[in-house]
């Protein structure tokens, strides 16, 4: 599926890897041919701890033979080009390799958060007709493979789910086997119209004031998001990275998947934190970290950033960027402030340690962004990363508006913000009307209280300021037990039941 706002680039091209500009899988594909035998790809330490599956260490050339022997595999089970494939996997080499041999296969991925259950993926996937589900057998105690197979139970278009690990419930296909080919797999030729980095290549979803919105990226749009950090840290063969934020949505995507392809180095993973483990693998020779930005002061006094040339924060909720201490580490200190999915603005930090203050206009070099300030005082987009279209195209012109462009091109992000007219710059000043942020996750203050409201109607929510996370969720109940049960038991998000704590417990 092309995103018809870009056809014109070139209606003659056949839409394949390497015509015009690159795809993902293009820049890929460089990388290996560069230096097959380097190391490429490496699991979290830790990994038994949450997942099935072996430790990996993959090179270049490994990883390789395991995109494509999995694109084959996808494209054997009959499933055609632009069909869209839901992937929800833990941090590891898989949720890469599974992401890659999806766009190699010319079919388009749908990343889903770890967190999401029944509920929220019946959501997500039910209006997108995905005809197949990518997982693991557990996360954590969560049996995935299961949640997958209810899902499609749910679902009519769902045709194949498919999983990685041990002890997979009847009729998932096993992938396990796609790390066992020593050679490479032929993946069938994809023919379709225009150029193929203005293709459809991935679908995230933005949680909005009026519920989840599916947001279509092309090749194109996800480059744009992650060139200026590629650009700000340096990328190169020469890069050990380190990423603790997931590639499932389009930040995730633009500050950890695109620097790691522009530069060819080591792309080292690490799943939700674990202090132990991201202490080992700082130890292992890394030499630029990626890690949420509240994190960024807790993690600075223990000392584990002493070694690090370079480090990425990346701030999901960029109002508390402008209270962030000042950065005194030897690491060149850049911040991505994250917009939904919308797009995101990376601009490394001052002499004086304080973060850089967002231009008003266009942002960094290249220009890929621009900032502007609407009537209302909300934070307006436009540029090569802002997405042009809600999925799928033609939705933004529906009762509810999403993604529909000013006559100037800019977004509406509905995050306030302040406006230096003599300095030319913007302060980011308060999140979305309606939106709770809890971590990395956006929840519609009218979800969390149906959520509540169908576990028990005396119950309530509420979302109060909480520090790391950005807010945190607090519940009362006659028997908050009973609550979080119930909220689990009808496929709600843990965070959600995780509000309800026993009481006396500290939130």
């Amino acid at each position: 599926m092309i995103l018809r706002s870009e056809t014109s680039a070139n209606e003659n091209d056949t839409g394949t890897a390497g015509a015009g500009r690159p795809t993902l899988d293009d820049l890929f594909r460089r990388a290996a041919v560069h230096d097959p035998d380097a190391l490429a790809l490496v699991d979290p330490p830790n990994r038994s701890s949450f997942t099935d599956g072996v430790l990996r260490r993959l090179t270049y050339a490994q990883t390789d033979r395991a995109i494509s022997a999995l694109a084959a595999k996808l494209c054997r089970a009959g499933l055609q080009a632009d069909t869209l494939v839901a992937i929800q996997l833990p941090n590891t080499v898989e949720a890469v390799i599974t992401l890659l041999a999806v766009l190699r296969a010319g079919m388009i991925a749908v990343p889903l958060p770890v967190l999401w259950r029944q509920k929220e993926i019946l959501a997500a996937l039910r209006p997108l007709g995905a005809k197949a589900i990518v997982t693991t057998s557990r996360i954590g105690a969560v049996k995935h493979a299961e949640l997958a197979g209810e899902v499609g139970a749910e679902l009519f278009p769902i045709r194949f789910i498919c999983g990685f690990g041990d002890d997979l419930p009847d009729g998932v296909l096993t992938l396990d086997d796609v790390f066992d080919t020593q050679t490479a797999s032929t993946v069938p030729r994809t023919l379709r119209g225009g150029q193929a980095s203005e293709h459809v290549a991935v679908v995230t979803l933005d949680v909005t004031p009026s519920g989840l919105v599916p947001v279509a990226r092309s090749h194109s749009e996800l480059i744009a998001g992650g060139l200026s950090l590629a650009q700000e840290i340096g990328v190169g063969p020469h890069m050990s990275l380190l990423a603790a934020i997931p590639p499932s949505s389009f930040a995730g995507l633009a500050v950890t998947i695109v620097p790691w392809l522009f530069g060819g180095g080591c792309l080292s993973l690490h799943h939700g934190f674990d202090a132990k483990a991201f202490a080992e693998q700082i130890g292992t020779g890394i030499n630029t970290a990626i890690v949420p930005g509240p994190a960024l002061a807790p993690l600075a006094k223990t000392g584990r950033f002493q070694s690090l040339k370079g480090l990425v924060a990346l701030w999901r909720s960029p109002e508390q960027l402008n209270i962030s201490a000042a950065w005194t580490g030897p690491a060149r200190l850049v911040d991505v402030s994250c917009f939904g999915e919308l797009g995101v603005i990376a601009l490394p930090r001052d002499g004086d340690g304080l973060p850089a203050a967002m231009p008003l206009g266009p942002v960094g070099a290249p220009h890929d962004i621009e900032t502007a300030r609407s009537k209302s005082g909300t934070l307006l987009l436009r540029g090569a990363m802002v997405p042009k279209a809600a999925f799928p195209p033609g939705v933004e012109h529906g009762p509810e508006p999403y993604l529909a462009a000013d006559k100037d091109g800019f977004v509406e992000t509905g995050f306030t913000c302040r406006v230096d007219e003599e300095a030319k710059t913007l302060t980011v000043s308060g999140p979305p009307g309606g939106i709770a942020a809890i971590g990395g996750y956006r929840f519609t203050t009218r979800d969390l209280e149906t959520q509540v409201s169908m576990a028990d109607p005396a119950a309530t929510i509420v979302a109060l300021p909480g520090g790391l996370m950005a807010q945190k969720l607090a519940g009362s109940a006659i028997d908050n037990a009973d609550v979080a049960a119930a909220i689990l038991a009808q496929g709600g998000n843990p965070l959600i039941a995780g509000a309800f704590r026993p009481r006396g417990l500290a939130a």
